[in-house]
């Protein structure tokens, strides 16, 4: 047996224990760091609600627009007023804001999260660096009743609900009502998720032309108050996107309608197989795509004078025949040059007759984009196209719509401004003279 030196051994013993120290303390670091990054991992797939990182909001708060005094039963009130509230990010990476327009039956939570408690469209577009306005139209929600309203819509049955848009699929009440697999959660009464959605329907008073009017007035404050905009319209809101861009062409940048309105002239109702489809017998809007007049070229002051005209055959088996203008056809210079796009959903009951609208805006020589999302490999939604399971995967679409067809379009005016001024200033300098002369 070998005999260690006393100093020697001293320093070897150490010296493992100093090399067993720094192994126990690597290992115990890649442990702790193992188990914190399984630690978020966890916690990102656990998450139902789907967040991402903290959004960073510059300025929130809400406003009142619009609005008049009247004579009341016990003295002076406020109506028409309209709800505005707002998000501003700390980063704004695009030019102009989005203003976000429910559509019957429902007010501006819509926009704020899913019935499901994801984040909705409101805070997706926030985060994509867009100012945002959700409001409550006139006599709904978070804005005050006009008692002078002539007509009051009440909120649809939860039965009525389920077989239009959470289970249409099991009545069959439209050709494409089979393809609906989107809605999250049960789809019907006693299910939370529907619930929570059904929960969120309310009352709306006032007749169509009434709203129509209401809208013009307090939207039209709204772009004064906020200055020019993108409007995203839903459903009987589709019909303000054309009001708003007729009151003030100069402040509306694009229209996005996420099936917007009923088709032109006449509404469908649906009857289920084998007819489906029912027009009304008299125009629901006589001015083509509102109640409210439109501006027409050459001038129409009398809407009969659009002269209506049925196709003689649908565009194919599961859509409805078209109603459009008598050629030669009367022209929308108000809505003429703004972006418009028109999306429409596989399974919903617009998708027979969304075409309708894109077509008449286009004979009336308004550019726009139609977009079935079924084309485009997004299959399965309903009318509640926001709210569904899918639903940021559709916000993106109409994002990259944006950057495309507003954002760029944008930069190319504004590069040729400036190009154009170079240009200029180059030969004032060459012949002397300048602006200020002239």
């Amino acid at each position: 047996m070998k005999i260690c030196n006393f100093l020697r051994c001293s320093i070897a013993n150490r010296l493992s224990s100093w090399q067993d120290g720094l192994i126990a303390a690597i290992v115990l670091v890649l442990l702790i760091g193992s188990a914190a990054a399984q630690s978020q991992k966890d916690t990102h797939v656990q998450d139902p609600r789907g967040r991402q990182q903290p959004l960073v909001i510059a300025k929130q708060g809400s406003f009142y627009v619009g609005g008049r005094y009247v004579d009341g039963p016990d003295g002076q009130i406020m109506t028409g007023q309209m709800f505005v509230r707002y998000q501003i990010p700390q980063n704004v990476k695009h030019g102009y804001p989005i203003v976000f327009i429910h559509g019957g039956g429902t007010a501006g939570t819509l926009w704020e999260e899913t019935p499901d408690g994801r984040e909705g469209w409101e805070t997706f577009f926030v985060r994509e660096g867009y100012a945002a306005y959700v409001v409550d139209q006139p006599s709904r929600g978070r804005s005050a009743v006009d008692p002078s309203g002539r007509a009051r819509g009440l909120r649809s049955s939860s039965p009525s609900v389920e077989k239009r848009h959470s289970v249409a699929e099991r009545y069959n009440m439209w050709p494409q009502a089979h393809f609906h697999t989107q809605w999250p959660g049960g789809g019907v009464a006693g299910d939370a998720v529907f619930d929570q959605f059904y929960a969120a329907q309310v009352d709306s008073v006032g007749s169509p032309g009434q709203i129509e009017e209401w809208i013009k007035a307090a939207g039209s404050t709204l772009l004064d108050k906020i200055g020019p905009a993108i409007i995203v319209g839903h459903s009987q809101s589709g019909n303000f996107l054309w009001i708003l861009a007729e009151a003030r062409p100069k402040l509306v940048k694009a229209l996005v309608g996420l099936e917007p309105g009923n088709p032109p002239f006449y509404d469908v109702t649906l009857v289920g197989p084998p007819d489906w489809f029912k027009y009304s017998a008299t125009a629901a809007k006589p001015w083509g795509l509102t109640r409210v007049p439109l501006t027409y070229d050459p001038p129409v002051t009398d809407p009969a004078e659009l002269n209506p005209v049925k196709e003689a055959q649908p565009q194919a088996p599961d859509l409805v025949p078209c109603y459009r203008q008598s050629e030669p056809a009367h022209k929308l210079p108000n809505l003429k040059g703004i972006p418009i796009v028109i999306l429409t959903s596989e399974a919903s009951f617009h998708a027979p007759f969304d075409h309708c609208t894109a077509q008449y805006l286009s004979q009336a020589g308004v550019e726009n984009t139609f977009i079935r999302l079924n084309k485009i490999g997004i299959h399965g939604n309903g009318h509640f196209l926001q709210l569904e399971k899918n639903s940021l995967q559709i916000a993106r679409v109409i994002a990259n719509w944006l950057e495309e067809n507003l954002d760029k379009k944008t930069q190319r005016v504004r590069k040729g401004l400036i190009v154009g001024r170079t240009s200029a200033n180059s030969r004032s300098t060459q012949d002397g003279s300048s602006s200020s002369n002239k």
